[in-house]
């Protein structure tokens, strides 16, 4: 291909090319998936510090954003390997914190086995609770812990799920693996309790409502883009019918 045609058809692909929609600041969603009207915060009577996975962070529906927006006091950091990561030390040392992760396996304490005064006893008198969570895959999560040494010191927790995941539009990998949003709303339903949060206020369900909102409005817009004739959707073999694959001679 000679260098002309190829900028006729450069030129023929921005014009009928797709056309990329403004995206809200805060949820990172096109106007008409924006869920910030559904967002209702609160105090859940801990502090929640959500390290998100660079690959996490560039997906629209990442529920660990969604959490930080319903979450007040609540941190939401970037990263993969937080060893030097200034803030999340800072959080680490806090005196008046005592920090604990949720992260399941055989050394983590599970709140669904634990009594009442138990889950009392987990945080020492005079600190605040501050839950470390890991949003990303399982697989972006244990690389994270293998490379963090500062995270792998802090005493974990978990629960056993009593019903599946409700995450529609994303596959999980296996039907009692909950998105990070569900996640922390049933630690907070499990020990809320004995951090002095009002559980029967069921205030905390404002995660589950917007995480559903968004859902249902996921599912529409996949079956709403199925309905539309094929030569409406927007396909990346546009590139190829317009010879713009390829090196340029």
């Amino acid at each position: 291909m000679d260098l002309q045609t190829y900028l006729s058809n450069k030129e023929k692909l921005k014009n009928t090319g797709p056309v990329y929609r403004e995206l809200c600041d805060a949820c990172v969603q096109p106007s008409f998936s924006c869920y910030c009207e559904h967002v209702k915060s609160f105090d859940p009577g801990m502090d929640v510090v959500i390290l998100i996975h660079p690959i996490e962070m560039k997906r629209r529906i990442a529920t660990g954003r969604m959490s930080y927006l319903v979450l007040d006091n609540s941190f939401l950091i970037r990263g993969q390997d937080y060893t030097n990561d200034p803030e999340v030390n800072e959080l680490l040392q806090d005196p008046s914190r005592h920090c604990v992760m949720l992260y399941p396996g055989k050394n983590s304490a599970n709140l669904s086995e634990m009594s009442v005064s138990e889950k009392s006893e987990l945080v020492p008198q005079g600190k605040r609770l501050t839950l470390f969570v890991i949003d990303g895959t399982w697989a972006t999560a244990v690389k994270t812990i293998r490379q963090s040494t500062n995270l792998q010191t802090i005493q974990r927790i978990c629960f056993s799920p009593d019903k599946p995941s409700n995450f529609r539009v994303r596959k999980q990998p296996k039907s009692f693996c909950y998105s990070t949003i569900e996640a922390i709303h049933q630690t907070i339903e499990l020990v809320g309790e004995s951090l002095g949060f009002y559980i029967h206020s069921r205030r905390h369900d404002d995660l589950l409502y917007v995480f559903d909102k968004m859902v249902e409005r996921q599912i529409e817009c996949a079956k709403s883009g199925e309905a539309k004739p094929r030569h409406l959707r927007y396909s990346r073999d546009l590139k190829k019918q317009l010879g713009l694959t390829g090196k340029v001679f």
